[in-house]
């Protein structure tokens, strides 16, 4: 990402940052959260929330390593596709990224998650679903008092206190390189070439140096397939008996499924 994207994010944060808070309220009502509260494990939250709005919520490890999450709404069900070929702070940030488009906003889309790539922001929806991310799993009270404490135990080092923060919150370098800027927190208000560009080896580097959980810059491959699969099946078997449907819709219903299923694997 280069500076003048990043600036733009940080103009747009700050001229929404109220409409996008009360979003976050309104999930934290929806959720039972209590505002600014850390959300440690996101996953275990919102599951119930998206099967409330009717989603249900699928770990597969993609072929596409850029997309973060899949998104879509069926006649009577919708399906969130978390990608498990991604780090496990991407797919954190992939969660929250979806909640708001399942909750915001209408109709189809896929968003992507790396932020290394410099197509990531191209409209207004996906700034807002971002922004909403960040707030959610970097709520502002608690962030703030983290990046003091962070920011002491790393003697003023810029880069150790977002890796920190990073470990912290399980969250991508750049989700926390961002929310830093949007409130303002680095002593200097010029964006440091040196903090934007650092890569994903040298973090990893520092990770092992620091002694911070490098599970969440590693793939989990979790795949709920096989459940999906055990569960349709199930549900079609009894359709069957209650005359609802038939062995060969069925069997046609299971067939699409493994194929979509080997395509978004790139088998």
């Amino acid at each position: 990402m280069n500076i003048e994207r990043l600036r733009k994010i940080i103009q747009y944060s700050t001229v929404n940052r109220k409409e996008i808070e009360s979003k976050v309220k309104r999930f934290y009502s929806f959720t039972g959260i209590g505002n600014d509260q850390d959300v440690l494990n996101i996953l275990q939250i919102v599951r119930p929330a998206f099967q409330k709005k009717g989603f249900l919520v699928i770990e597969l490890p993609f072929a596409d390593d850029e997309i973060g999450a899949l998104c879509y709404k069926g006649d009577a069900l919708g399906y969130i596709l978390i990608n498990t070929s991604l780090p496990k702070a991407n797919a954190n940030f992939a969660v929250c990224h979806e909640i708001y488009h399942v909750f915001f906003q209408d109709g189809e889309f896929k968003s992507k998650v790396e932020f290394a790539n410099d197509h990531y922001f191209e409209h207004e929806e996906e700034f807002a679903a971002n922004l909403f991310a960040g707030m959610l799993l970097m709520p502002e009270a608690g962030f703030r008092q983290m990046y003091g404490l962070f920011k002491k135990e790393s003697e003023g080092d810029e880069r150790d206190t977002i890796i920190r923060l990073m470990n912290y919150y399980q969250v991508p370098y750049m989700a926390v390189l961002i929310r830093c800027y949007e409130l303002g927190l680095p002593d200097s208000n010029t964006i440091s070439e040196e903090l934007l560009n650092v890569d994903g080896a040298s973090v990893r580097e520092r990770f092992t140096e620091l002694w911070l959980d490098m599970s969440i810059l590693s793939a989990s491959e979790k795949d709920d397939f096989p459940l999906l699969e055990a569960l349709v099946e199930r549900y079609g078997k009894e359709c069957i008996q209650d005359s609802y449907l038939n062995e060969r819709t069925l069997k046609q219903v299971m067939q699409n499924m493994r194929t979509l299923y080997s395509e978004i694997k790139g088998d």
